[in-house]
């Protein structure tokens, strides 16, 4: 493994704590955007609105709003994949597998596999503005420049 700048070494017990901080950090984020947006309307929050695929829709506006919520939450957890990921290579690899624990929650919730093609829609949109901006964010750390320091360690 000499000359290589990062060492890839498998390492499960690593990779499963990032799933469970990037869903900590998707279902807490989404939980504040929701408190937020439901406190401005005066709505009362629930679990439907992260769960039930029914209440995202363009008709009504809490669904408006939770709308709204999913893809603020989508750039917040871009900022999660930036500080806990660290690596744009894994940034796509950590959103669908966070978007698929959800689409797992939702199922379960429900008791049947979500069908509402708006709910598809707010999801296919959340997972392409995590990748492409946890990536990029990502991307933009790891081409900064390494500073050299051309100064003698000592002047003997």
């Amino acid at each position: 493994m000499a000359g290589q700048f990062r060492s890839y070494v498998w390492d499960p017990v690593l990779i499963l704590t990032q799933i469970v901080l990037m869903q900590a950090v998707y279902y807490s984020s989404l939980g504040l955007w929701l408190a937020l947006v439901d406190s401005l309307v005066q709505n009362s929050p629930s679990l439907d609105q992260i769960f039930n695929y029914e209440i995202l829709g363009f008709s009504t506006p809490p669904g408006r709003l939770s709308m709204i919520a999913f893809i603020l939450n989508a750039l917040t957890c871009a900022l999660g994949l930036l500080y806990f990921i660290r690596r744009g290579k894994q940034c796509l690899d950590f959103t669908v597998t966070v978007h698929f624990f959800h689409l797992l929650g939702c199922w379960i919730y429900n008791a049947h596999f979500p069908t509402a093609l708006t709910w598809w829609l707010v999801h296919v949109v959340c997972t392409a503005l995590m990748a492409v901006i946890g990536e990029y964010l990502c991307m933009r750390t790891e081409l900064k420049e390494i500073p050299l320091n051309s100064v003698p360690k000592s002047s003997v």
